[in-house]
This record gives structure tokens, C-alpha cells and sequence, in this order.
């Protein structure tokens, strides 16, 4: 399994155009890819489970892919984060 750390820095949080990218960015993988904010943890290849969590600004998240590719998976969903200014 990888786990990485996320510091959500955009103003408006993980609302529904960064979500959108980081849910299809998510979905080109195999490995299950999980997004966990205040001890919820929810499939990152679900729209609806990302937006339930309302990230805002200042979260701490941790994205964790257990999988096949999931060393692959994590660093596309980093570099979707910090190309779309969701974290540093």
C-alpha cells in the first residue's frame, strides 16, 4: 500500500472542478484508491464520495492506492494536486 500526505491550500478547497480531476486522474488506475479527511475515508473514483467530505481550505488528507499500479497511482494524483494548486 501507498499512502502519501496532502495539505489542501487551495482557497476553496476540493470543490467540484478539482474533484472532477483528481476522481478521473483516479480512475485511469486499477489499485483502489482511497481520499481520507476527519477520520472518513471514502473511494477517490467517486464524485460523490469526494464531494461528501467538503475538503476545504487548510485540510490535511491522506490518499492511500493498494493495487498493482498504486505507486503509479499516487504520484499522478500528486501531480494532479499540485498542477490544479490543491497542495504544495
Amino acid at each position: 500500500m501507498e499512502k502519501r500526505e496532502f495539505n489542501v491550500v487551495a482557497e476553496t478547497g476540493i470543490h467540484a472542478r478539482p474533484a472532477t480531476l483528481l476522481v478521473q486522474a483516479a480512475s485511469k488506475f486499477n489499485s483502489d484508491i482511497n481520499l481520507e479527511y476527519k477520520g472518513k475515508s471514502v473511494n477517490l473514483k467517486s464524485i460523490m464520495g469526494v464531494m461528501s467530505l467538503g475538503v476545504g481550505q487548510g485540510a490535511d488528507v491522506t490518499i492511500s492506492a493498494e493495487g498493482a499500479d498504486e505507486k503509479e497511482a499516487i504520484a499522478a494524483i500528486e501531480e494532479t494536486m499540485k498542477k490544479e494548486g490543491l497542495s504544495n
